[in-house]
């Protein structure tokens, strides 16, 4: 691992792990997504957090368009609430349902315009709450692989005791650098 080195954002695609501490989570999510705003990278956000209108109520009251985020979530249906359609959302009945979450991952992306894209995965953490290791490890490889091969950045957010040693492990020869967050 990296120490607590911050992830520099470059003009090429590269993939990050980011391990914090719970209550880090939250700010995590936030300079992220305004790192690659700045450096004029379009966002996917993946939330299997929490849902994609609190993110937006998030992000508003921390001076960031929510109209400019795309956005797959798993978490709206899953919880009982109601999904409101929009051409930049799609959403996942279930944060297990890695068949439906891939495809949603794949449709957003090739609505995104032309240029520099990447996508937030905010929570590796919960997402292997909802699946086994072995499978969530496979759709990971998959959904970076995925990225790698259509030049997109990522950034999978991660609580850093929430994580299995065995996908720490796998998950680092997926990403380009793993890093260890500390909120300041």
């Amino acid at each position: 691992m990296e120490g607590s080195e911050k992830p520099d954002i470059t003009d090429e695609p590269q993939l990050y792990l980011l391990l914090a501490q719970p209550d880090s989570i939250h700010a995590m999510n936030l300079i992220f997504l305004k790192k690659l705003m700045e450096k004029k990278c379009v966002p996917l956000v993946v939330t299997v957090n929490q849902p994609f209108k609190i993110l937006k109520k998030m992000y508003a009251a921390d001076g960031i368009d929510p109209d400019t985020i795309y956005a797959v979530d798993t978490v709206t249906l899953y919880s009982g609430g109601t999904a409101t359609p929009g051409p930049k959302i799609r959403y996942v009945n279930n944060p297990g349902n890695l068949t439906d979450l891939g495809i949603a991952i794949t449709e957003i992306l090739k609505l995104m315009p032309e240029g520099k894209k990447c996508i937030l995965f905010d929570s590796v953490s919960m997402l292997l709450i909802h699946t086994p290791t072995v499978t969530a490890a496979k759709f990971l490889h998959f959904v970076i692989n995925k990225l790698k091969l259509s030049d997109v950045s990522g950034i999978f957010l991660c609580v850093e005791k929430g994580l299995d040693p065995v996908i720490i492990s796998q998950m680092s020869s997926f990403v380009d650098k793993i890093v260890d967050f500390e909120a300041k």
